[in-house]
């Protein structure tokens, strides 16, 4: 199996997909593209039979249209669009396989073992954001699995909630050489698939964690120790402000700070911790 389809196969599976509908002439064309060698173009009469990665469904299953997200860019689906559970998770795979076979960035492209997309619930009502993927994280293809990762599971479990109600994602997809911190022209160049992310989950509360994500979420340079305990807007989402958890293992002392900050967000929600 060639890398691309590989990483495709593994953004679906984090993505959460555990079965895929009828394939369209569009997705056997994706498919045969990802499946030809390097530098081979496939005819538009051989992706029709194009041989595709599908486990068969029950016989009385309806496969579900997809919303379609074009090839440039999600902004075809709009801010707030209301989609099924179905609908937001198919399209949240349809824009994993995008970024699995993404090559702008040829240092990361060439160095990753995989693409972290995303994972958690398709309509969470709050989303966090990262900076990027480490080793553990380019490993398992999932974000937020390593130390700080741990860190971040008790932080939710002190809120109240399950990992699985959340949704996670990061700046970047493919990890920076070294925990580098990423680069602007990577998330101007990623930026397209964090858009599509929060257009399909269209959550309530967005809560960047670092600096990394708060400054490139909003397009601001303010250090995050004054962007704390304030609301910010994106979109149709109240975004909050807080310490990476990586930073939280290097200075014990900031926990108080980001607990502070999340019984913020909690009681915006009409919340109380461990509810």
């Amino acid at each position: 199996m060639n890398r691309p389809l590989k990483q495709l196969l593994q953004s679906w599976h984090a993505a959460g997909l555990t079965h895929l509908p009828k394939p369209t002439s569009a997705a056997a064309e994706a498919m045969a593209r990802l499946s030809a060698p390097a530098g081979e173009s496939v005819p538009a009469e051989a992706s029709q039979s194009a041989p595709t990665a599908v486990v068969e469904e029950p016989a009385a299953a309806e496969p579900v249209q997809l919303p379609v997200v074009d090839e440039t860019s999600a902004s075809s689906i709009p801010a707030g669009a209301t989609l099924t559970p179905e609908e937001r998770e198919q399209a949240l795979v349809q824009l994993a396989g995008r970024v699995a076979a993404c090559q702008k960035c040829q240092e990361l492209a060439s160095t990753r073992k995989q693409t972290v997309f995303g994972v958690g619930n398709p309509t969470a009502r709050v989303m966090f954001i990262g900076e990027a993927p480490g080793a553990d994280e380019d490993a398992q293809g999932e974000p937020f699995v390593g130390k700080a990762g741990q860190l971040l599971n008790k932080i939710i479990g002190a809120c109240g909630w399950q990992r699985e109600e959340i949704y996670i994602c990061n700046i970047l997809r493919c990890r920076p050489p070294g925990n580098r911190t990423p680069e602007q022209v990577e998330a101007d160049h990623c930026r397209e698939f964090l858009d599509g992310q929060i257009r399909i989950v269209n959550p309530e509360y967005i809560v960047c964690w670092g600096s990394c994500a708060a400054q490139n979420l909003l397009g601001v340079d303010t250090p995050i120790g004054r962007m704390r305990q304030r609301w910010y807007q994106h979109g149709e989402a109240k975004v909050l402000c807080t310490y990476h958890p990586s930073y939280l293992l290097r200075n014990p002392d900031a926990k108080k700070p980001v607990w502070d900050d999340m019984k913020f967000l909690l009681a915006d929600m009409g919340l109380t911790p461990g509810r």
